[in-house]
């Protein structure tokens, strides 16, 4: 047992370099500074004179802030567990093998993740996140299947301690759902998530047919990131078809049963919005009109048009040939990712949320393609 804490010990002085590389690489001293200039800021008599720029500032803060903790937190951790290991070699403490052990494989597991942050080099990367899901032809079949994906996003995001916030439910015929959209909110959302951007495909025998036969569905997953700045998206009034609806909520969600929910239809794209779930019809207009320009943001920032007017709508079929990632229930349990070849074979895990393998392998993928 001395064995395996001189083991641990030789491995923890080496995650020692491979920290100080990776504060390199996640340019912590820099953020220090940064936050420093920051805070400075802050301290101006005309800080807050523009609510939006005051906000802006201290978002920032605190994310530059989360992640220099996150860094220095495991820097400590790891310190502390060298200590733990030398302390139980010292005193021959065989009891102590166990929780070494176990500190260990968790400081290898927050390393692999802070690696992994490092690849998340996209300008909006950082920003928090909209996604939408979708159920493609199959009726209820489909629709469950869209549900599922849903409840996969957020219990990812509840194991990663992120916000979720329910904009807008439409509730499938017989079960599952018609349409959803969520904001996920925290450090990095996008930069993760982007990964599960597209169509899914399921392989199952469905619980809605009768005669026990196995049915493939399809269903879309829309991740756009949250933009800070949306003042020079300017939508014209004639360009947007405004209405109001009665909400519809989700199994257990509280929303209102007035008509303060909208739809906003962009009609020179096509784009349709709708958000039901805040207190009033001014704030679900303010919200929907938000994700409206998110999406044209969107659009025009990856197809690189000079102006808004330039986009058109493109529908994607939610269908066979078009898949990003396959799960199948039966005969076997697999899920594999068309893109990177990444599978895991505990589906029932996958669909509960853990889901990091394939982030993971997106963004090594990416990387490597820049």
């Amino acid at each position: 047992m001395i064995i395996a804490l001189e083991e641990a010990k030789y491995k923890l002085e080496a995650l020692r370099d491979e920290l100080k590389d990776l504060g390199s690489a996640l340019r912590i001293d820099e953020l220090r500074a940064e936050v420093a200039e920051l805070e400075k800021e802050t301290l101006k008599q005309d800080f807050w004179t523009s609510k939006e720029n005051s906000s802006s500032v201290l978002r920032s803060i605190k994310q530059k802030k989360d992640r220099i903790e996150g860094y220095d937190s495991l820097c400590a951790r790891l310190e502390d567990t060298v200590a733990l290991c030398e302390m139980a070699i010292e005193e021959n403490d065989e009891g102590s093998v166990e929780d070494v052990l176990g500190e260990l494989r968790a400081i290898e597991r927050e390393c692999e993740q802070k690696r992994i942050e490092v690849l998340l080099s996209g300008e909006y990367d950082r920003n928090n996140a909209i996604v939408s899901f979708h159920p493609g032809a199959g009726g209820t079949e489909a629709q469950d299947w869209a549900q599922m994906l849903y409840r996969m996003i957020c219990r990812w995001a509840e194991r990663h301690n992120y916000k979720v916030k329910l904009t807008d439910w439409l509730d499938g015929e017989e079960a599952g759902l018609k349409s959803a959209t969520i904001l996920v909110e925290g450090p990095n959302a996008y930069g993760y998530l982007k990964s599960e951007h597209g169509i899914h495909r399921l392989v199952r025998v469905s619980p809605f047919d009768a005669s026990g036969r196995r049915h493939t569905s399809f269903a879309s997953i829309e991740v756009i990131p949250e933009f800070d700045e949306l003042d020079d998206i300017v939508i014209r009034d004639e360009d947007i078809d405004f209405a109001t609806f009665h909400s519809s909520g989700a199994g257990g969600q509280n929303v209102n049963k007035v008509s303060s929910a909208v739809r906003i239809t962009h009609i020179p794209t096509g784009i349709v919005v709708t958000c039901q779930t805040e207190r009033s019809q001014l704030q679900n207009r303010e919200t929907a009109l938000r994700m409206l320009k998110a999406r044209l943001m969107e659009i025009k920032i990856r197809e690189r048009l000079e102006t808004i007017e330039d986009i058109r709508g493109v529908k994607t079929n939610i269908e066979w040939g078009n898949q990003i990632r396959s799960y199948v229930f039966m005969p076997y349990t697999l899920v594999k990712d068309t893109r990177t070849g990444y599978e895991e074979a505990d589906i029932n895990a996958v669909m509960d949320g853990e889901i990091d393998g394939f982030i993971n392998a997106y963004l090594k993928m990416i990387a490597k393609q820049n």
